[in-house]
């Protein structure tokens, strides 16, 4: 190989790795854009699930670290956050075509619409240390419910109750 050769393959390469990081520093639109198609490549890959993790905002990881530390007490084996993406619950309503954010401050809304006006879906974005990032919404984990002993004359008895 010769020299001109070589560094025309490394500059395609760091080229190429370059378009990825892009995406990832680009507006809310390309953010959301990105998003839904990391997501439609999850299935089950742990690759896929961490490059679509790698999107949200700190409070939705923060939410999949707690649901995963939850899964790794009880499978007894460690769970990594991003596998807490459930494929199966992510599909589309309709195909994406266009992308337009409202921005205000450090927080922006993308609307994703259709073919069609009636296709359309609101996603919020928040601009977490320089990046912009999708805030997907989790819900709240229940608290864990602990045994306590029971009262006098149940004997060994556990009685379960809500932590207050």
């Amino acid at each position: 190989m010769t020299l001109a050769r070589l560094v025309l393959v490394l500059a395609l390469s760091h080229a190429a790795a370059g378009c990825k990081n892009d995406v990832v520093d680009a507006g809310p639109e390309a953010i959301v854009e990105e998003f839904i198609a990391r997501m439609q490549r999850v299935h089950g890959d742990p690759k896929a699930g961490r490059e679509a993790y790698d999107l949200l905002w700190s409070e939705a990881q923060r939410a999949l670290a707690e649901r995963a530390k939850r899964a790794s007490a009880v499978a007894g084996r460690e769970v990594a956050p991003p596998s807490m993406i459930a494929p199966t619950r992510f599909s589309l309503a309709f195909t994406p075509k266009r992308y337009k954010a409202r921005v205000d401050g450090n927080w922006a809304v993308v609307t994703v619409t259709g073919e069609d006006s009636s296709q359309s879906h609101e996603v919020k974005c928040v601009l977490e240390d320089g990046h912009w990032r999708v805030a997907l919404v989790i819900p709240s984990l229940s608290p864990i419910q602990k045994r306590e002993e029971g009262p006098e004359g149940l004997g060994d008895k556990k009685v379960l109750r809500r932590p207050e």
